[in-house]
């Protein structure tokens, strides 16, 4: 399947959800079955969700589950393709998301870290609406497929144009964020963000600043229930301007070249 039908899977699954949304369920039921296939599964997704995301949440880093079992196997690279059709609606097929943070970029992230949140977010432990339906069994597999998908994700070249925050290098902004970064962020994130994927920290450098933003206000201010308890007594008494001060910094590191794709213009060549 190529690039152009990566993004009829969206499409016919936003045509799926009006029909539940709009029409009824029954109405939903008698689509036919070739229209719906993936796409409708992922629709059905969204109806159950709200139960999934009532569950209490569990302990942050526990052991046990798809994560533990996705971690000890094989990934598969030809599946991890397939599968990465579903996410690239949204990620687009880079794995580059948005500059605007609406959708975060995936390419290049540790693989550890992946799996951890697709595992929470499938357990109902990261509250995630839109992502949820494309997350589930039904949609991408079991505990190989994750393995697969995020080994594939993983190895990705990301963005070399990444939204960045307003203040460049040389700006009382920009300096005051790299003393709180030294101060607060490098124990878990690494000296430039490249995170820790032994610890399932993420690699933060080379995200799109508004993405960061949204996730540490929402750490910060305990909206999002998967969070490192740790993280969330360290940035706890973060102002909003520090908080964006501190994120900018990190927007402005300039990543490894050899993790970048050569150019803006890239398009991924497993999709040709």
């Amino acid at each position: 399947m190529g690039r152009v039908r990566c993004y009829e899977i969206f499409h016919i699954f936003i045509h799926a959800y009006h029909n539940l949304k709009f029409q009824g369920f029954g109405d939903h039921i008698e689509m036919k079955r070739n229209t719906l296939s993936r796409a409708g599964l992922l629709a059905l997704g969204l109806a159950v969700a709200g139960s999934a995301f009532s569950a209490d949440p569990l302990e942050w880093n526990a052991e046990g589950g798809e994560k533990t079992l996705a971690m000890t196997l094989t990934p598969d690279r030809e599946n991890g393709i397939e599968v990465y059709e579903v996410c690239s609606a949204c990620h687009l097929l880079e794995g580059w998301g948005t500059p605007n943070g609406t959708f975060p970029q995936i390419s290049g992230q540790h693989r550890e870290v992946l799996i951890k949140q697709l595992a929470d977010i499938r357990a109902g432990n990261r509250d995630n609406p839109t992502m949820y339906p494309f997350a589930l069994p039904e949609s991408i597999g079991d505990e190989q497929a994750m393995a697969d998908v995020t080994a594939y994700i993983a190895s990705l070249p990301m963005n070399p144009a990444h939204g960045k925050g307003p203040w460049g290098p040389g700006t009382p902004e920009y300096d005051q964020g790299a003393k709180l970064y030294k101060d607060n962020c490098t124990e878990c994130h690494g000296e430039h963000g490249e995170g820790m994927p032994e610890k399932f920290y993420p690699r933060i450098e080379g995200q799109h600043y508004e993405y960061v933003v949204r996730q540490f206000e929402w750490i910060r201010d305990g909206k999002r229930r998967n969070a490192n308890p740790d993280m969330v007594k360290q940035i706890q008494n973060f102002s909003d301007q520090e908080m964006k001060m501190v994120i900018n910094w990190v927007s402005q590191v300039k990543v490894d070249p050899k993790d970048l794709a050569p150019s803006v213009d890239y398009q991924n060549p497993d999709y040709d």
